[in-house]
């Protein structure tokens, strides 16, 4: 079974940054594929990034985040990280961080049900 604690959360105003980390608890951390989804009050739950597994070569974004957003991964430190830049209202949603312990093939999914572990979720709040 893998852990996965998301922190970084918080309050922030439109315009502004924030950096999300997720450390897992496991030593295979380097064969996981990782991925980040947000769920806003009364919406389903949407992807928004993920990171190919070992050196995290390849990275993913939606569209609404492309630009804003950028993935990463420290094997070292078992962690995953979301830079999050020029926020907006609409960034605003709980945050969850997933591990997908079978990614195929050298990509990372971008489907919440490829994914075998997730975090607690973690509140970001953009205000206008």
């Amino acid at each position: 079974q893998v852990q996965l604690v998301e922190s970084g959360g918080g309050l922030v105003q439109a315009g502004g940054s924030l950096r999300l980390s997720c450390a897992a608890s496991t030593r295979a951390f380097t064969w996981y594929g990782m991925g980040w989804f947000r769920q806003a009050p009364g919406q389903e739950r949407e992807f928004v990034s993920a990171i190919t597994k070992w050196t995290g070569s390849s990275t993913y974004y939606a569209d609404s985040v492309k630009g804003r957003f950028t993935i990463s991964r420290d094997n070292a430190k078992n962690t995953v990280y979301l830079q999050m830049n020029s926020l907006k209202p609409e960034d605003t949603a709980v945050y969850y961080c997933a591990a997908d312990a079978r990614p195929k093939g050298t990509s990372a999914s971008m489907t919440d049900l490829e994914y075998d572990y997730w975090g607690q979720g973690t509140q970001v709040t953009v205000s206008s």
